[in-house]
């Protein structure tokens, strides 16, 4: 079993910048990738970026250039700094974690990019 706490989302302005954070708990050693999602309000929940334990990434194409992962995986831990933010980055975003055969989610964390 593993639980996720992200932190890091909040208000942020057209152009600025973001950084979420999500660690993991429980059977941590076993999680082999790791990432984040969204869900904008009256849409699908989407891929951002994933990053799997050896360092793979798979990015999104609309946030492609402007998000960068980072994970320590003795700490069971995940970041994602996004830059230039735009208006449609607003949503929640979820942190995503994956075992083999399962997969876990946090709460998620509200982002809103706004002037």
């Amino acid at each position: 079993q593993v639980h996720l706490r992200e932190s890091g989302g909040g208000l942020v302005q057209p152009g600025g910048s973001l950084n979420l954070s999500c660690t993991a708990s429980g059977s941590i050693a076993s999680i082999w990738l790791m990432g984040w999602y969204r869900q904008a309000p009256g849409r699908q929940r989407e891929l951002v970026q994933t990053i799997t334990h050896r360092g793979f990434t798979n990015t999104a194409d609309s946030v492609r250039g402007r998000v960068t992962i980072s994970r320590d995986n003795l700490k069971g831990t995940v970041s994602m700094q996004m830059n230039n933010m735009k208006p449609e980055d607003t949503g929640v975003y979820f942190c995503y974690a994956e075992d083999m055969p399962y997969d876990y989610w946090g709460q998620g964390t509200q982002v809103t990019v706004s002037s």
